[in-house]
């Protein structure tokens, strides 16, 4: 049985990592039986979640995780689509990991009061002495990177005014389709649902939550999604209470 390798439930989610979310539906996707196994970075072949192990073998990285269920079960993650669809499908897919994906990181780990509930508790079982200095070393390396992506060297309204004309791409593409590519999802689906939900989650407030909630067809892809794919978990009890 595959064991997959991420974070675990949190910040109102399933699972906190958007790749690892993308990889864990993709599985789902597959209908492969796997396992899930909290980890942290370190630990991974590639220093990143998620990692799987599959028969002994270990893979990083959940662009490649898909290859390898293409590649060793024979699952085609686009099946019906034609090369043009197909070839969009993926450029969606880099715009999400390398655009959408940087705003959300800037959301929760540049904002001071978003790290200080968030990602800061990544470290409270580092010992005391250690602890506030691997949070200030962690926060430091992700907005260096944050920055490295280019939404980091703007101002805070201009980096998210950025990211949400990637959003409006992706609720253009999306239209009144249920999926990103049509009546089916697909590979990219998966993509889209880990960047969007994790964006949305109302455990984090950020003027680009704000913003990308007056998407009403991206709120509802990521509500249908979500009872889709994990159907167990209470993501509308999630959403209610700062409605009410």
């Amino acid at each position: 049985m595959i064991t997959l390798y991420g974070f675990g439930p949190g910040f109102g989610l399933p699972e906190i990592s958007p790749f690892v979310t993308k990889t864990e539906v993709q599985l789902k996707m597959a209908g492969l039986a796997y396992r899930k196994e909290r980890a942290m970075p370190p630990a991974s072949p590639k220093g990143q979640l998620p990692y799987i192990e599959d028969e002994g073998e270990k893979i990083a990285d959940s662009t490649f995780i898909r290859a390898h269920i293409e590649r060793k079960y024979g699952f085609d993650f686009d099946a019906g689509l034609e090369r043009e669809l197909r070839a969009q499908a993926w450029a969606f897919e880099r715009m999400i990991e390398h655009h959408v994906y940087w705003a959300l990181v800037g959301a929760r780990w540049v904002d001071p009061g978003n790290f200080a509930k968030g990602p800061a508790h990544f470290f409270d079982g580092a010992p005391a002495d250690k602890r506030e200095q691997l949070r200030e070393n962690a926060q430091f390396r992700v907005a260096e990177n944050y920055l490295l992506s280019g939404l980091g060297r703007h101002a805070p309204d201009d980096d998210v005014d950025l990211a949400l004309r990637s959003v409006l791409a992706l609720s253009v593409q999306l239209g009144n389709k249920p999926y990103l590519m049509g009546e089916k999802p697909c590979g990219v689906d998966a993509t889209a649902f880990g960047a969007l939900a994790g964006i949305l989650t109302p455990f984090f407030a950020s003027k680009l939550r704000e913003r990308v909630e007056t998407f009403g067809n991206l709120t509802a892809y990521v509500e249908r999604m979500m009872r889709q794919y994990y159907p167990d978990f209470s993501w509308d009890s999630v959403r209610e209470p700062e409605a009410a």
